[in-house]
């Protein structure tokens, strides 16, 4: 960028010199100048100096020097004392945005779909967004419930032991690589995401049975849930009642 920038700051220093048409007058030569440092957005590397009938320019390598030294490099700076966070554990709540950004993502289209909202009061508004702040809330404790038949992982402990460094690129367990593979998990229970889960569960009834025989009485009757209902059932601590 910086070579960049400085071939097309010498063709203005070219224009100033030229015998034909010479590029004359501060003003029109600071706005070339410009324009070239907006584009690759490398101004606070030259020193310009602009005169009427002359441009020059010059690297500021003091500055260069130093931004080299960081270049590709993120800072993390926090005011959570170093008792409470450590180095690391800073990286990690800082690398922690995607689930941030997951739940937004949830909360807007996936899952909850916060919108429409069909209130116009500043008070009912709120109270619809914090019902599916809570209902996201659910939705989490769900997930890590139901992670072992999940695409999820479901063994962090080992993907993390799997990581050489919190800045190097996350792991994924064994687990979770052979249910990516097979779809299946090890007792060869189909793996659901969510959605599809979700979708599987809702399939459980009560249904109102009205016998053909009038003098037996109205009575409800749940639908058997199969297997993999019985163990999302059972994951979550759940027992279907009539």
């Amino acid at each position: 960028m910086l070579t960049a920038t400085e071939k097309q700051l010498e063709k203005i220093a070219a224009a100033t010199k030229r015998l034909k048409r010479p590029l004359r007058g501060k003003q029109n030569i600071g706005l070339r100048a410009g324009k070239i440092l907006n584009r690759y957005k490398m101004g606070k590397h030259f020193q310009l100096r602009i005169e009427e009938d002359s441009f020059h320019y010059e690297r500021k390598n003091a500055n260069i020097e130093r931004e080299q030294n960081l270049d590709g490099i993120y800072v993390i700076r926090t005011n959570v004392k170093q008792e409470v966070l450590s180095g690391q554990q800073v990286v990690a709540s800082y690398k922690s945005l995607s689930s941030v950004e997951r739940a937004f993502r949830s909360l807007k289209t996936v899952d909850l779909q916060v919108r429409p909202i069909h209130h116009r009061l500043p008070d009912r508004v709120r109270a619809h967004i914090l019902l599916c702040v809570l209902a996201y809330y659910v939705e989490w404790h769900m997930r890590q419930l139901l992670a072992p038949i999940l695409f999820d992982d479901d063994d962090k402990a080992q993907a993390q032991a799997a990581r050489a460094s919190i800045v190097a690129p996350a792991q994924r367990s064994t687990s979770a690589k052979l249910k990516a593979l097979t779809k299946q998990t090890a007792d060869g229970t189909k793996v659901h995401s969510f959605q599809t889960l979700i979708g599987d569960l809702a399939t459980i009834v009560k249904n109102r049975i009205q016998p053909a025989d009038k003098t037996i009485a109205v009575f409800d009757m749940l639908t058997q849930p199969t297997a993999i209902q019985h163990r999302a059932l059972d994951l979550l601590g759940v027992t279907l009642r009539p």
